[in-house]
């Protein structure tokens, strides 16, 4: 079936009509419209367009950072101390804390060095500490020989020679733990103005001696 140029022509004045038709009513329906209205509907295209640029750029691919975690070292333990007892002829004798790998010479400046007379040719003064040991310094006998001690361990003493209160020099009593040159004199003057001592218990009425320090020396000398 063929179309004619009248009817073409009518078709296009139809579709023109119908064209005027729609845009002269949307004229007239926004010509209707308050000026609210039309700040109302401005602002709704205004969010239309906002939400689809938004959610194309969030469409869009984006590069993601990988983060590698190294792991933090493990704490070092720390060191376990060692504690000993230094005893015999030292100027402080006690227990002393020291550190893991220190050794008898250390343990022995702990407490103060060694008294005069001690013998510490009878020690190995480079050994390793160990927890609860025992460190004994010897002291000379009175005539001059070694006297018999334990080793650095610990162990069974041998037999010293003990200190004569009644006789002793204040040398020999410099040797006696806690005893120094005053203490020393002290002693041997007590001694000169009240006579002999009788019992070991008596170094209680020397004026600087007491119950701890006599208990210090009182396995070390007699009457």
């Amino acid at each position: 079936m063929s179309v004619g140029p009248d009817t073409i022509r009518r078709c296009d004045t139809e579709r023109g009509s119908v064209d005027r038709g729609l845009n002269g009513g949307l004229r007239e329906w926004l010509a209707g419209l308050g000026r609210r209205e039309l700040a109302v509907l401005a602002a709704v295209g205004v969010l239309v367009g906002g939400g689809a640029v938004l959610w194309y750029v969030r469409s869009l691919p984006r590069p993601v950072t990988v983060r590698t975690l190294r792991p933090e070292p493990a704490p070092s333990p720390s060191p376990v101390p060692v504690v000993v007892h230094v005893a015999g002829w030292v100027r402080r004798p006690g227990v002393y804390e020291l550190g893991q790998g220190e050794r008898v010479i250390d343990a022995l400046e702990a407490a103060g060095g060694p008294r005069r007379g001690a013998d510490l040719d009878a020690l190995n003064l480079a050994a390793v500490l160990l927890d609860g040991q025992q460190v004994m310094i010897p002291r000379k006998s009175v005539g001059g020989g070694a006297g018999a001690g334990p080793s650095p361990s610990g162990g069974s003493t041998g037999v010293q020679s003990l200190i004569n209160l009644n006789s002793a020099t204040a040398e020999e009593l410099e040797t006696l733990p806690g005893i120094g040159p005053v203490l020393a004199n002290t002693i041997i003057e007590y001694r000169e103005s009240n006579g002999p001592f009788t019992t070991v218990d008596d170094l209680l009425e020397v004026s600087g001696i007491g119950d701890g320090r006599l208990a210090d020396i009182r396995d070390l000398v007699t009457v």
